[in-house]
C-alpha cells in the first residue's frame, strides 16, 4: 500500500515538473505585458498579433509540411527498412540494426555538422530540399524500431496460410502484413512527426536560402528577448501536439479492437 501511495506521489511530482513550465508559459500568453516578469490582465493581444504576422505563420505552415513529408517517407522507408531487417539472416540482421541503433544515439550536432558537409561536398544547395532530406535520414530509424517489434510479435503462420489459399505478395502484405504491422507504423509516423516539429541541432546545421523552420525562427527571436508572442504560438503547438496524441490513441484504440476480433475468430 505504501508503495503504491509514495509511487503516485513520485509519478505526480513528475508530471508537475514537466507540465508546470508548459503551463506557465500557456499563462503569461494570455497576459497584456511584454515579459513575463508578472501578469497583468487577460488579453488576446499576443495572438492576435500572431496571426497578424504572415512571416511567422508562413514558417509555422512550412514546418508542418515538412514534418509530415518527411515523416510519411520516413516510415515508408523505416516500414520497408524494418521488414528487410527481420527476414535477413541473424549475422547481418545484428550488424544492420547496429548501425540503425547508432543513428539513434548520435548527438543531434555530429548528425547535422555530417548532413552539411556532405551536402557541402556534392554541390548541393541548402534549403527545404536538404532539410527535408536530412529529417527522413534520421527518423528512418525511429521508424524502424517501431516497426520491428509488431514483426516479432506476428504469428508467420498467417502468412503461410494467407499463401497456401492462393494469395498473391501484394494481397499477403495488403491484407495480412499490413494490419499486423499498423500500430507499429503509427507509433514510427507520430515520432517522426514529433521529433521533425521540433528538431533544431540538425535543422540550424542544413538550412538556407531564405528557408527555417520554426525552432530555429523562436532561436533567432529568443536571443533579441523573449517575446510573449512567442508564447501564443508555444500554446498553439503545445494544443496541436496534443491533438496528434488524441488522434493517435483513438486509431491505436481502434486498431487494437480490430486485432481482438481478428484474434477471436482465429481461435
Amino acid at each position: 500500500m505504501k508503495k503504491t501511495i509514495w509511487g503516485r506521489v513520485y509519478f505526480g511530482l513528475v508530471l508537475l515538473i514537466l507540465y508546470l513550465p508548459i503551463f506557465y508559459l500557456i499563462y503569461f500568453s494570455f497576459s497584456s505585458g511584454s515579459s513575463m516578469d508578472h501578469f497583468h490582465h487577460f488579453t488576446w493581444e499576443h495572438y492576435q498579433t500572431l496571426f497578424a504576422d504572415k512571416r511567422l505563420l508562413a514558417i509555422l505552415l512550412e514546418t508542418i509540411m515538412l514534418a509530415l513529408l518527411s515523416s510519411l517517407a520516413a516510415t515508408v522507408l523505416g516500414t520497408f527498412g524494418a521488414i528487410a531487417i527481420q527476414r535477413s539472416k541473424e549475422a547481418y540482421r545484428k550488424i544492420l540494426l547496429s548501425f540503425n541503433n547508432i543513428l539513434i544515439v548520435s548527438p543531434d550536432v555530429i548528425i547535422g555538422a555530417s548532413f552539411l558537409i556532405l551536402f557541402t561536398a556534392l554541390g548541393f544547395s541548402l534549403g527545404f530540399a536538404s532539410v527535408l532530406l536530412s529529417h527522413i535520414a534520421f527518423s528512418v530509424p525511429i521508424v524502424v524500431l517501431m516497426v520491428l517489434p509488431k514483426l516479432k510479435e506476428m504469428d508467420n503462420s498467417l502468412i503461410d496460410a494467407a499463401r497456401d489459399l492462393g494469395a498473391n505478395n501484394y494481397q499477403v502484405f495488403s491484407q495480412v502484413l499490413l494490419p499486423a504491422l499498423t500500430p507499429g507504423i503509427l507509433s514510427g509516423f507520430f515520432m517522426a512527426l514529433t521529433y521533425s516539429l521540433d528538431d533544431f541541432a540538425v535543422t540550424f546545421f542544413v538550412t538556407g536560402n531564405g528557408f527555417t523552420t520554426l525552432s530555429v525562427e523562436i532561436y533567432s527571436r529568443a536571443r533579441q528577448g523573449i517575446d510573449l508572442e512567442v508564447n501564443a504560438l508555444s500554446t498553439i503547438i503545445f494544443f496541436f501536439v496534443l491533438l496528434l496524441v488524441g488522434v493517435y490513441y483513438f486509431l491505436t484504440k481502434r486498431q487494437g479492437k480490430k486485432a481482438n476480433k481478428l484474434g477471436g475468430l482465429l481461435r
